[in-house]
């Protein structure tokens, strides 16, 4: 009976026995010696992509792993084949990457003070990658197109020659999250601890072998938790932000680069709002503005005064007034109300050293730091509003953020469009943790 024995990506060896025979010893197995030649290219890698690169070197080492044996010679072999035509793959991305570059630079004239070219990473490849296909794999195949879409819609940044500058408004917000203290956490569930106010308990006078007659508390314990709320940064209609490939293809700047960084900016903005007057219990975060308990100062002037500013710093116990943490925050419009006051002589009390009106003025008040944040209400005459807080804020808010920002990446739902959708999502908490750190700065309807 004559049986022929193949193994895949190497010769045939063929033998023969009669019918009952043995079966022969297998050949011995063969080896290069350090030095030697590579083992010639496998004709049947040449021409595969990298996803089909990588499909094969896990059908080799998942065949081994079935038959609970080590590789042959003949696998080996085919295995280091595939492995010269993965990395014949990736030169060659990253020599169209480097050559798209060049040719961005030569063919749209450089303006100075225009954005420079930058030279990729993996990182960065790997994630352009994820945002133009959905596909977390930095080596996806780029696919090309020509043509412009409508220009609100980003087409204004396709033009054949153009000034490499894109123009984006820009709106401050937030100022207060980089000085509360911020929880990281890889789930949302309830996390809660133990809080405790006994300030209002102190020891007893008693005479000498005679037990108090009065006095004295137990300890009483309370509870803050932390929950998760979702965040998410949309486009039109609540749906996902949708860009055409066209744009993200053709675009003479970076579109994704742009489109991480406004749907982030878009989470930020809700956030903040949150951190100074969230609604509070299931409805969201508990603003800061909304503290129901501890210090607090009115001022009854038409606008704020040096008085106030008194008034406000002593309006915080000691015990956190001198920790060193404690500073004002409020927003632009009322902290320019601060820096117009004059002294009798009609010159600014907020000055820079002696610099007087022609040096920029400090952000402080009385030497405390004073932080701008836009999500607090406007010092306005004839009316009750929270113009601001001063304390230490680490000590009274405290921020959760659930795990990372997740990006989600869409070329699939709209693909008959050619469109990709994205979508930005965040979980994240705030509350007040010590009400007393930290005095509500109002002022009188």
């Amino acid at each position: 009976m004559t049986t022929t024995i193949g193994t895949a990506g190497a010769p045939d060896q063929v033998w023969t026995r009669a019918e009952g025979g043995t079966t022969p010893p297998a050949p011995a197995p063969t080896t290069r010696a350090e030095g030697d030649p590579p083992a010639p290219a496998d004709p049947a890698a040449e021409g595969m992509t990298l996803e089909q690169v990588v499909a094969a070197l896990q059908a080799i080492v998942e065949q081994a792993q079935q038959g609970n044996r080590a590789l042959t010679d003949a696998e080996v072999e085919r295995y280091e084949a595939l492995e010269r035509r993965l990395n014949t793959v990736r030169s060659s991305d990253q020599v169209l990457l480097r050559h798209r570059a060049h040719t961005a630079v030569t063919a749209t004239p450089v303006i100075p003070g225009s954005m420079s070219t930058k030279e990729d990473t993996t990182l960065e490849r790997a994630f352009d990658a994820y945002m133009r296909t959905g596909h977390e794999n930095s080596d996806m195949v780029e696919l090309r197109t020509q043509s412009v879409g409508t220009n609100t819609a980003g087409g204004f940044t396709v033009p054949e020659i153009m000034r490499q500058k894109l123009v984006e408004r820009m709106k401050a917000f937030g100022g207060m999250a980089q000085f509360a203290e911020e929880i990281n956490t890889s789930g949302g569930e309830p996390m809660t601890w133990p809080t405790l106010d006994d300030t209002a308990n102190s020891g007893v006078r008693v005479a000498e072998g005679v037990a108090p007659a009065s006095g004295g508390a137990d300890l009483v314990f309370g509870e803050a938790t932390l929950g998760s709320f979702d965040y998410q940064a949309p486009g039109a209609g609540n749906n996902p932000l949708e860009v055409t490939l066209n744009l993200l293809q053709d675009s003479a700047f970076d579109i994704q680069g742009l489109v991480r960084r406004k749907l982030g900016e878009r989470i930020g903005r809700i956030q903040a709002l949150d951190w100074t007057n969230g609604p509070g219990g299931t409805d969201g975060p508990d603003g800061i503005m909304a503290k129901a308990t501890g210090p607090t100062y009115t001022a009854t002037g038409a606008a704020p005064t040096y008085a106030d500013v008194i008034g406000a710093i002593h309006s915080v116990d000691p015990a956190y007034r001198d920790s060193g943490n404690c500073r004002f925050i409020m927003n632009d419009a009322t902290w320019a109300m601060f820096e117009g006051m004059l002294d009798g002589n009609d010159r600014p009390l907020i000055t820079q050293s002696t610099d007087s009106i022609t040096g920029k003025p400090q952000y402080s008040l009385r030497g405390y730091p004073v932080a701008i944040d836009q999500g607090f209400d406007t010092y306005a005459d004839g009316a009750a509003h929270v113009w601001g807080v001063f304390g230490d804020i680490r000590e009274a808010y405290v921020i959760r953020r659930v795990r990372d920002l997740d990006l989600i990446v869409d070329p699939y739902t709209a693909a008959h469009q050619r469109k990709v959708k994205y979508t930005l999502w965040a979980r994240a908490d705030g509350t007040i943790q010590n009400a007393f750190a930290v005095s509500t700065l109002k002022n009188a309807a």
